[in-house]
């Protein structure tokens, strides 16, 4: 087998969807330099993008650089991201070949840099970021929105990604066109606080606009088939963007993914959130009249601290009300440097598994009812891969084996041995 052409680099990603993307558009950079994307233990050089949100993700990412470090071709391992910003020097002494880059927007320079390329250079594009082809995604990721002004009892990464701030809707714009260029037919728009979007007193929209304006300006300004919202939180499901979901005629994907983290009041209380359940049900009900062909997900952590079992029952009975799609089930893991790592009445690991499953149960059972409901629909889906599409409530379909990557394609839904079967139309 013939050796890649160029300096050889591999990117390991660890966290959330933001993460996703910025590692996209690092990957994009390294490639207009000149090198070659490649797996672990082909590379001169390994780009690390690292999370902190969590101990436990915290661990991860040590694991993460000292396995790269300890490649037998012995690589340079450049370290970015939450835990490059928060622990630096503690990374720094995993080896000497690791380089820590806190700046997102510095890292392709910097492995170019250390690479010795001459005639390679990586201009950074504001806090832009897009999903290229390099990492083979369909659905490219537009960051923005970085940074958070909440302080959730149980979270670091405001102290990590610093306090809210949004990407001009000029660069928003270029990015979605960019997207269409590369063929893209369907864009998600990502944030660490997606719903704290606003434009500044030099946007070309004006002040103080926000993200269902954002929304009207690229339904206006561009021909993208889809539009998908990522995660927002419960009170930035406002009542004007739900009207411009429901006015886009299908542009804007019927989806969201709103954050609950606990159905218990004096949990969420604790968790520092600012919503109650009350609230939370009038988002759902308000997205259901308004949107009614919507899907919600959610986030929901168990074994919180001082979560008792009439708190957890309380959550449960919840999430099976708000009839969510979809449920990512977290276990609590301590955060050292948050409220919530030194909260009295620590819960169990064992106990935590056992609620964890449950819920997980739960959640299983709502996703097939879910999907069984949407036997019969009609829906553009997307192929990802060969045989799978994803729909507009983003649920897996499988398609036919000999449509392209990429493909857009109008499709009946039937739901067949436990899965969703796309008939192309």
């Amino acid at each position: 087998m013939a050796e890649p052409m160029g300096h050889r680099v591999a990117l390991i990603n660890l966290g959330c969807r933001v993460n996703r993307v910025e590692t996209d558009l690092i990957a994009s950079r390294i490639e207009e330099a000149g090198c070659v994307l490649v797996d672990c233990d082909q590379a001169e050089l390994v780009i690390v993008n690292t999370c902190a949100v969590t101990g436990e993700a915290q661990v991860k990412t040590r694991k993460a650089v000292r396995r790269a470090a300890r490649m037998p071709q012995s690589p340079i391992v450049v370290a970015t991201g939450c835990a490059a910003t928060l622990f630096s020097s503690e990374l720094e002494k995993i080896s000497p070949r690791v380089v820590v880059e806190p700046r997102k927007d510095r890292v392709a320079q910097r492995a170019i840099e250390r690479l010795g390329i001459t005639n390679g250079t990586c201009s950074p594009k504001s806090h832009l970021a897009i999903s290229p082809t390099p990492t083979g995604r369909t659905r490219p990721g537009i960051k923005i929105q970085d940074g958070c002004d909440l302080r959730c009892s149980y979270c670091i990464v405001w102290k990590a990604r610093g306090p809210s701030r949004s990407l001009p809707s000029k660069d928003v714009l270029n990015a979605v066109r960019e997207s269409i260029g590369r063929g893209a037919h369907e864009v998600v728009l990502t944030g660490i606080n997606l719903g704290c979007y606003r434009t500044t007193e030099s946007d070309a929209l004006g002040p103080n606009h926000r993200l269902e304006d954002l929304l009207e300006c690229i339904l206006r300004e561009t021909t993208i088939d889809r539009i998908r919202i990522s995660s927002i939180e419960p009170q930035d499901v406002t009542e004007p963007l739900l009207e411009t979901m429901s006015n886009a005629h299908g542009r804007i994907a019927p989806f969201l993914h709103v954050c609950l983290q606990s159905g218990c009041d004096e949990t969420l209380r604790r968790m520092g959130r600012t919503y109650t359940t009350n609230q939370f049900s009038k988002v759902v009900a308000d997205a259901r009249r308004l949107v009614p062909d919507i899907a919600l997900e959610t986030d929901v952590i168990v074994g919180f601290p001082g979560e008792t079992d009439e708190e957890f029952a309380q959550s449960l009975a919840f999430c099976e009300r708000m009839a969510f799609s979809r449920i990512h089930a977290f276990r609590y893991s301590k955060r050292p440097g948050t409220p919530a790592a030194v909260a009295p009445c620590q819960v169990d690991p064992n106990v935590s598994a056992i609620r964890s499953q449950q819920l997980r149960t739960l959640a299983e059972r709502m996703r097939k009812r879910h999907m069984q409901e949407r036997h019969g629909a009609v829906d553009m889906v997307l192929v990802q891969e060969r045989g799978d599409g994803v729909d507009s409530h983003l649920l897996p379909v499988q398609m036919d084996d000999e449509l392209p990557l990429g493909s857009w394609v109008r499709a009946r839904l039937g739901w067949q041995d436990g899965v969703l079967v796309g008939t192309t139309l």
